[in-house]
């Protein structure tokens, strides 16, 4: 199992509760998808498998690892080497290059900073369909292509999860399907698990399984 959370709960108030006694199990490998109305909790959700929230109470799991013993340094460092990001704005830093910016999640660790990770960089931009526009800013790109660059730099660690929230939804309808392709595919290639937050069924529809959140609870769609 990859990752495990049992009776997770989280509030806001005592009047607005996001996440009741929530759980859920996910295998290595999968696609997942969580849908619900804004408001209904899923980018809670979200930063909670992330590391990036703590839960009011509950236990969260990665590979059987107890994650709430873990310092807030130690999930950084979690973070860092088994969790890939991918949000609706591509939050490229506009004063690198494409190649800059994916290699940026490397610079933490020096073991990363050697010829083989720029090798991985150089596999992914090809990959995205990328190489001709390597050493161009965010500003020269187009919004399709910023999004894959996203995806190509939540790659680089080799990351065991990738998480992505609503990232198809500042994109037009043929950039949006192209990039949940793109993401299905890498699924099935890097053997990496996918949970993706959506309003779009369109995306939804790509992923093994389907959860809507609701009152605080996931519901399976079948």
């Amino acid at each position: 199992m990859l990752l495990k959370f049992e009776k997770i709960a989280k509030s806001y108030s005592k009047d607005r509760v996001i996440l009741d006694q929530l759980d859920l199990e996910i295998k290595g490998g999968e696609r997942v998808a969580i849908v619900g109305p804004s408001g209904s909790g899923k980018t809670t959700l979200l930063n909670l498998i992330g590391t990036l929230d703590r839960p009011d109470s509950g236990k969260m799991y990665f590979e059987n690892q107890d994650l709430s013993v873990f310092t807030d340094l130690q999930l950084a460092a979690f973070r860092n080497e088994k969790i890939g990001f991918v949000f609706q704005m591509h939050h490229l830093l506009p004063q690198l290059t494409l190649l800059e910016n994916i290699l940026l999640p490397t610079l933490t660790d020096k073991k990363l900073q050697g010829k083989e990770t720029h090798e991985r960089a150089r596999k992914l931009i090809s990959r995205m369909g990328l190489a001709e526009v390597a050493h161009q800013k965010p500003s020269e790109l187009s919004g399709g292509e910023c999004q894959r660059t996203a995806v190509a730099r939540a790659l680089i660690n080799r990351p065991g999860l990738i998480l992505a929230d609503e990232p198809t939804g500042a994109l037009d309808q043929k950039s949006a399907f192209n990039l949940t392709d793109l993401l299905v595919e890498l699924n099935k290639e890097e053997g990496v698990t996918l949970i993706v937050v959506t309003h779009s069924m369109d995306v939804a529809s790509k992923m093994n399984r389907i959860y809507t959140l609701s009152e605080g609870k996931l519901i399976t769609i079948e």
